[in-house]
């Protein structure tokens, strides 16, 4: 519908009134959101963040608020919205699927409270809130007890039916007991989800194959539905939440359930009609001052969940208020979404670096035209390899949609190719290090090109850093920031200069008074004394972690005794693999890495295994593990609690592992154990009773 040149026209403008949302024009505006409408719902290719085309929304329906003749019937604030698919067939709704009004902050849920209790009489409302599932919206029909149709938002009056494809989707029953409650035919709302779990483990069973992973589970849910093979829809392990009953008809003689006087009760209805209601997440709550202070308590604890919500839906508790309020052409009058900070922005990649890790590793880091997402302004993202660069197709002067995914590392999801305007250039990799200019080199398993030389001063900062870090040798008030100043002045140029630091001189550095200077001296004084275990993670060994250091160390009387032990030996190790034992080998047979730990036990570190794990335990000769996200313990407690019985934690599944403890969100681990068939699964409680239950 639209060529190159209208796309880069439209989304100049976008950037403008982006820039100067109250310098719009309002025509323009209108013909700017049709534009956008069109790409999401349409084309299926967004070229603007949700929350961006949320604010030309909001400004279209002030400006029109300010101006009402200037209101067109084709306006994008008359409507809800275009998303038929020519490839199936439009069917209408049998009550129009309205869109919900947005808010992002407290005023303007106490402005729609206030708006509420004048339109309803009344001086204080009961709220229902639950959560705003991040998926696509779906219309359900029953008839008689059974599903009879199901099909997509649409325009909200008609959307695509898609019933076969809603059928792989076990969480929706193809029957349910209307008739029990005295309906004959009901339309529900709802919305079909991807769990993270299912993300990950659909993107894993992609990567096996070599095909280009998804970018998150919403796009993965909608792109779903309109799938043409059934069978392709059922692999994707989608799930569904249905959470409004939009129209019922009452069998004769048939009186109105009396859960229905409620939003709530319709949700207990539609939970024990065997749906996926947001019965349980759902919160009663009376007046908006207590609803603001759950939504700005509830969005820190999002990310436990185990799918992606993007807000909270507040709606008016009595089904009665509800007629009384009604609704506008767009949305309905009374509810509303509380939307959370944005997780998505689109911005310019402007330049890429390439960083130097401790192992060699070269990463190159997207610089971006800083953009405000999820509450911190985002300016760099790793863009992890060569392959991934080529896979994203990426280029510097891209415009790229980014994602701030569960408030942790950004990612950019995609570029735009749309927005190209041939000024664009092919991001080169370097052949050299960026450091020290050696040759580049990467082995025929690994995505990662690395420079191989010792010597290299970004890898030798890196491994410092490394050194003193909370998991290794725990070195408090020796920050990155330290490292790399002490490094410029030449204080500091290996990992044994750290014992060794002139003090007087760093005194006169600014910032280091006299009891920095002594908290610093403690911490360093006090790492001579740390385990064995965490001196072996310290070094840096390529492949081992804190818990498979912690497993080599406790087969040592003295860390050099690893000079001794053959590639077979250390894989007799429990989790200690071949890739794992090649690379322990190599390290201990290098004379330059042999140098640094007898350098480092003459300054006095501890190379003793003076931390003997229970032998006598009652879990002595079981390995466990976990996986997923645990309610009770942290997991290094629970670790500790298996240790402390003579139990032993490995990193990964293998035939050696005795106990999966799962989790919520339990990944991949879970699946491969599955596979394995001997392995244990319990869940946290079954954990700690069998720990409890040790003598």
């Amino acid at each position: 519908m639209y060529n190159k040149a209208q796309i880069q026209q439209f989304q100049t403008i976008t950037k403008e009134f982006l820039q100067n949302p109250h310098d719009i024009d309002l025509e323009t505006l209108r013909k700017v959101l049709k534009f956008h409408e069109y790409q999401y719902y349409v084309a299926a290719a967004p070229l603007i963040s949700d929350y961006e085309y949320d604010v030309l929304y909001q400004q279209l329906v002030a400006l029109e608020a300010a101006s009402p003749l200037l209101i067109t019937k084709d306006s994008p604030s008359q409507r809800v919205g275009n998303s038929l698919n020519n490839a199936f067939e439009t069917v209408p709704h049998l009550v129009p699927m309205l869109s919900l009004e947005n808010s992002y902050n407290a005023e303007d849920l106490i402005d729609f409270d206030r708006k509420a209790k004048e339109g309803a009489g009344v001086e204080m409302i009961t709220y229902c809130v639950e959560p705003k599932f991040d998926g696509a919206s779906i219309s359900l029909i029953y008839e008689n007890d059974l599903l009879v149709r199901a099909c997509t938002r649409g325009d909200g009056i008609a959307g695509d039916d898609i019933t076969q494809n809603i059928k792989q989707i076990k969480s929706i029953p193809l029957s349910i007991p209307l008739s029990h409650y005295g309906i004959q035919q009901l339309e529900i709302r709802g919305e079909v989800i991807m769990s993270k779990k299912a993300f990950h483990d659909f993107n894993e069973r992609l990567k096996e194959k070599n095909i280009a992973t998804l970018a998150n589970p919403r796009n993965a849910a909608a792109g779903s539905l309109r799938m043409k093979d059934p069978k392709e829809v059922a692999d994707r392990n989608l799930d569904a939440f249905i959470y409004n009953i939009s129209f019922f008809n009452l069998l004769p003689g048939a009186t109105l359930p009396e859960l229905l006087t409620t939003h709530s009760g319709s949700l207990e209805l539609l939970w024990n009609m065997g749906f996926r209601s947001p019965q349980k997440e759902k919160r009663i709550i009376n007046g908006i001052d207590n609803v603001v202070e759950f939504c700005n308590s509830f969005e820190l604890e999002r990310d436990q969940l185990p799918y992606e919500i993007d807000g909270l839906v507040i709606k008016i508790n009595d089904m009665a208020l509800h007629e009384k309020l009604g609704m506008t052409s767009h949305h309905p009058r009374w509810a509303i979404a509380y939307k959370f900070k944005a997780r998505q922005a689109t911005t310019i990649l402007e330049s890429v670096e390439f960083q130097v890790g401790r192992t060699g590793a070269v990463t190159p880091v997207a610089k971006l035209q800083p953009v405000a997402i999820g509450g911190v302004t985002v300016s760099s993202i790793s863009i992890h390899n060569e392959e991934y660069i080529r896979e994203k197709d990426l280029r510097l002067g891209d415009t790229v949609l980014i994602e701030r995914a569960g408030d942790v590392i950004p990612q950019i999801v995609q570029s735009i190719p749309a927005l190209r305007k041939g000024t664009e250039k092919t991001i080169e990799f370097p052949t050299n290090c960026p450091v020290c200019d050696a040759l580049l080199e990467k082995e025929e398993a690994e995505a990662v090109w690395r420079c191989n030389n010792p010597l290299c001063t970004a890898q030798i900062v890196e491994r410092i850093i490394h050194f003193v870090s909370k998991d290794a040798m725990d070195i408090k008030s020796f920050g990155d920031a330290n490292i790399r100043k002490f490094y410029e002045l030449g204080l500091l140029k290996s990992v044994p200069d750290i014992y060794t630091l002139d003090f007087e001189k760093i005194s006169t550095l600014e910032g280091f008074g006299k009891k920095s200077v002594e908290n610093l001296i403690t911490a360093i004084d006090a790492s001579k004394k740390q385990p064995l275990y965490r001196l072996l993670y310290a070094l840096g060994i390529r492949f081992v972690g804190e818990t498979t250091a912690k497993t080599v160390a406790s087969h040592l009387n003295h860390l050099l005794d690893l000079k001794d032990f053959s590639e077979e030996q250390l894989q007799s190790f429990d989790d200690v693999g071949v890739k794992v034992a090649k690379s322990i080998y190599h390290f201990f047979h290098e004379a330059q890495n042999i140098q640094l730990i007898q350098q480092l036990e003459s300054l006095g570190l501890n190379l003793i295994q003076t931390e003997i794990l229970s032998k006598d335990g009652s879990l002595s000769g079981l390995n466990f593990l976990f996986t997923g996200t645990l309610n009770k313990l942290k997991r290094s407690d629970a670790e500790g609690m298996a240790e402390a019985k003579g139990g032993h934690i490995l990193s990964g599944v293998s035939s050696k592992l005795h106990y999966l403890i799962v989790g919520e969100d339990a990944g991949s681990k879970l699946e491969k154990a599955k596979k394995i068939g001997t392995i244990k699964i319990i869940t946290e409680d079954e954990f700690i009773a069998l720990v409890e239950g040790a003598n």
